[in-house]
């Protein structure tokens, strides 16, 4: 894999291990996917939801706490995960570096557009510009966006994430709204997401899917722990991939080893697209080899959904369109 892919999918999928329940997390689901011991298929999904409670003080799953003196209301977004949550509340940031918020399924392109962006791109966003917005409350990603903290201290509040399960993301939004007071949004987001995956996992496929992520023929495989999205495929499907590290991935000749019915894939982009990524990598004679592009089962699926939203919406989306193609 090229360095430019893994760099952006450290930030496009982040790699965090040992996270426990504390503060205003979801209910318990038992092992999680990707931890070490765990059945990544897990248990049973509960549609329960447990109650929201406002607070001035939260402690998230990573032990992090943030005050908030009031409710905060604007809300500088760093990482698309705090664009996801914003809308899940009924909110929308007073500026961002993410595209995500240009899908339709969440402010679409025309109000999207009206949001201010934060210039320096995700990874080296200006300090100055983000507070030129005079946030309440700053979310960036704590592996790329933790060195701005001293800079941003005293100016503001930041609060550094880092999800690796879908239970992360769903305690980060709990936490969100017990900050901003939007606790009946927050139930009903996480009401949506529980339904859907307790529904998928009952009419689980047999069928073997992949999900491959990448700019050009150096691709990656998305692995339960070090991709949220990822992490919800051995619940509805058979997903026989595991995390090898920073480093380490698949080849084309392994995927063949695995009988891929269904394969989606995520063109990361570096600047201007440039093709999609199924098509760079049909110049592999191997490629025509796979089931899944024998039968016409590659789909190209929207990165900024399945690979950086990595919250409850963008959860939900990735459901419905991987549930579909898994019929």
């Amino acid at each position: 894999m090229s360095r430019a892919v893994r760099r952006v999918r450290r930030w496009a999928a982040a790699v965090v291990m040992g996270t426990v329940l504390v503060g205003c997390g979801g209910g318990a689901e038992g092992p999680e996917p990707g931890r070490a011991g765990a059945d990544e298929s897990g248990p049973r999904t509960s549609v329960d939801v447990r109650p929201v409670k406002a607070s001035t003080t939260i402690t998230d799953a990573r032990g992090v706490t943030v005050t908030a003196k009031k409710p905060p209301r604007r809300i500088v977004c760093l990482v698309a995960l705090c664009d996801d949550m914003l809308v899940e509340l009924g909110m929308t940031p007073a500026a961002t570096n993410s595209t995500l918020l240009a899908h339709p399924e969440f402010l679409g392109k025309e109000r999207a557009g009206k949001i201010p962006v934060v210039p320096g791109g995700f990874l080296s966003p200006e300090v100055e510009a983000v507070l030129s917005h005079e946030p309440d409350l700053v979310i960036g990603l704590e592996d790329t966006h933790g060195k701005l903290a001293p800079a941003l201290k005293g100016a503001t509040t930041f609060w550094p994430v880092q999800p690796s399960t879908w239970q992360d993301s769903v305690r980060y939004l709990r936490d969100l709204a017990a900050l901003t007071g939007r606790t009946e949004q927050a139930e009903a987001a996480e009401k949506r997401l529980r339904t859907k995956l307790a529904r998928a996992e009952r009419n689980k496929s047999d069928k073997t899917s992949l999900i491959i992520f990448g700019s050009d023929e150096n691709f990656g495989v998305a692995t339960p722990g070090n991709d949220v999205a990822a992490g919800l495929f051995p619940k509805i499907s058979s997903y026989p991939w595991k995390g090898r590290g920073v480093e380490g991935s698949y080849s084309i000749e392994e995927i063949l080893t695995r009988d891929v019915d269904v394969l989606f894939v995520e063109t990361l982009s570096f600047g201007a697209p440039d093709g999609k990524l199924s098509d760079k990598l049909a110049k592999n004679p191997l490629w025509a080899r796979i089931p899944a592009v024998r039968d016409d089962k590659v789909i190209e699926v929207d990165a900024d959904v399945w690979a950086k939203g990595r919250g409850t919406r963008s959860l939900g989306l990735v459901l419905d369109e991987a549930t579909a193609a898994l019929r």
